[in-house]
């Protein structure tokens, strides 16, 4: 085997591992380099260049690589996973024998156990320190979970059938400090339990709306009363019940779409172009795949939730999981969009029952949400092998299993985040404040003419539509009415919007 060097130098770590066993999986996010200068770290768009001094030197060698990977990078469980299926079993085996109690092999003996799913003819470890699987420094970690045959902290976010990691970047660290959470609460704790009472409909069905719309779909008063239920009861919805699952797409889809199982069919995400081909944007896993997959998604969502894992990141890692596993024929964008909800209800962030419409924050910039999502798919087009049938069907003919078992979701993780705070520092505010203000106007609306509520939450809807003012043609709906009242009307809205800066 010959050194692979690039444009920068000797690759090392996870980029001669990826090079030399798995050169079609995505490449990892962290790339070392060995140069003749001095340590540096740059940061070329999402990846992390770490270049690193000739002392560092790890040859051509697969464990000195897969030392300097558990050592110096964040874990990369797909680049992993093809290696340790790559190589020969005796390889490792033969390390952990050299060195029974090193830290290094013993967490190598785990991955390589836990990737694979084969055990290597080793006895179980009888000293050194427990040590962790993920280094907390690096990367978002589970809780602790003692494997006692390699002395080694199981600290994984999932399972072995569905394991995605989160890198600990600046950017992430950054947007947990902001504490969004507690910006939302103070935004509430501001306004009166009536309006807060009113709210929580509004933005149900903003949510509803919203995400039926980035599907480019108008839901139906029917279907988007079914979905604002759902919402309702998001945070009490069990994710470790497949029944419950498929129950949830059927009230989501039209009914001539509603499943009964997870899909046995091959799909994929694509538009048809002006000459009526198709184009593949994403293919998903195969059907075959899809039962383990969701078995180690429920058991992820479960895990992350009992583990206590911070909540934004918790609700991107199983909510994008979900979408790229594509259990249904249809249906998976919006219940991805219920499972935020879900988590964030469940774990508390979402303040008093409230639902924070994050799908409207997405809406306003579907085209970062489109990146995000081909962050994820455009990889693995080149990583898979796949072809058309006659009757134009997708058939997959490589394992792709480990593409969407092992995946980064630091980028969505940090792209939620960014749609969350959006949301509480637009939707959460205009809402209460919008309502706020519309409870002044009708308190002052009616202090001049004791009007029906409908008929003067009318008038005062077509006065805002016109500044706060009523047109000519909308002032001959209201023939009861003195043109003194309506003066007077006009100006109670407008005394309700100049108390409300911000609506």
């Amino acid at each position: 085997m010959n050194e692979r060097v690039s444009d920068d130098g000797p690759m090392m770590g996870h980029m001669w591992l990826r090079a030399a066993f798995a050169p079609q999986s995505p490449p990892p996010y962290t790339e070392s380099y060995l140069v003749a200068g001095a340590r540096r770290t740059e940061r070329i768009a999402e990846r992390t260049v770490e270049f690193y001094p000739r002392s560092y030197a790890t040859g051509d060698d697969v464990i000195a690589n897969l030392r300097f990977a558990l050592r110096y990078e964040p874990l990369d469980l797909g680049v992993l996973a093809a290696t340790f299926i790559a190589i020969d079993a005796e390889v490792v085996a033969a390390w952990v024998r050299t060195e029974p109690s090193g830290s290094f092999a013993r967490r190598a003996w785990f991955f390589y156990e836990y990737l694979t799913g084969d055990r290597l003819d080793v006895p179980d470890a009888a000293a050194g320190n427990y040590v962790e699987a993920l280094d907390p420094q690096k990367q978002v970690p589970g809780a602790r979970r003692n494997s006692s045959r390699h002395r080694v902290i199981d600290n994984l976010l999932g399972t072995p059938d569905l394991c995605p990691t989160v890198r600990r970047t600046a950017k992430l660290e950054g947007q947990i400090g902001v504490h969004i959470e507690a910006e939302a609460r103070a935004v509430i704790e501001g306004n009166d339990p009536a309006v807060l009472a009113r709210a929580v409909w509004h933005l149900l069905t903003t949510e509803t709306r919203s995400s039926f719309a980035i599907e480019g779909e108008v839901p139906s008063p029917n279907r988007t009363e079914r979905f604002v239920a759902a919402l309702r009861s998001a945070s009490s919805f069990d994710t470790s019940d497949k029944e419950a699952i498929v129950r949830l797409q059927n009230v989501i889809v039209d009914h001539r779409y509603a499943a009964t199982d997870w899909r046995g069919f091959q799909n994929f995400v694509g538009e048809t172009t002006v000459d009526f081909r198709e184009e593949v944007h994403f293919i998903c896993p195969r059907p075959e795949d899809v039962p383990s997959l969701m078995k180690g998604w429920m058991a992820l969502t479960a895990r992350m939730l009992a583990d206590n894992i911070e909540p934004v990141v918790a609700a991107a890692v199983a909510a994008f999981a979900f979408v790229f596993i594509h259990p249904f024929e249809d249906g998976n964008g919006r219940i991805h969009r219920f499972i935020v909800h879900h988590v964030l209800s469940k774990t508390g962030f979402s303040p008093d029952s409230m639902i924070l419409p994050v799908s409207a924050a997405i809406v306003r910039d579907q085209r970062s949400y489109d990146a995000v999502l081909e962050s994820f798919s455009r990889p693995l087009l080149s990583a898979i092998e796949w072809d058309w049938t006659s009757e134009r069907e997708i058939v997959v003919r490589s394992d792709t299993a480990p593409l969407y078992r092992f995946f980064d979701a630091t980028p969505v993780a940090e792209y939620l985040y960014d749609r969350v705070v959006d949301t509480v520092r637009t939707d959460l505010r205009e809402e209460l404040g919008f309502l706020a203000m519309f409870d002044r106007a009708m308190e002052g609306v009616r202090a001049i003419v004791d009007m029906p509520d409908r008929r003067a939450a009318l008038l005062i809807r077509l006065a805002l539509q016109n500044g706060g003012r009523l047109s000519n043609s909308k002032r001959r709906q209201f023939d009861e009415l003195t043109d003194a009242e309506i003066t007077a009307m006009e100006q109670a809205v407008q005394r309700a919007l100049a108390e409300a800066p911000d609506v």
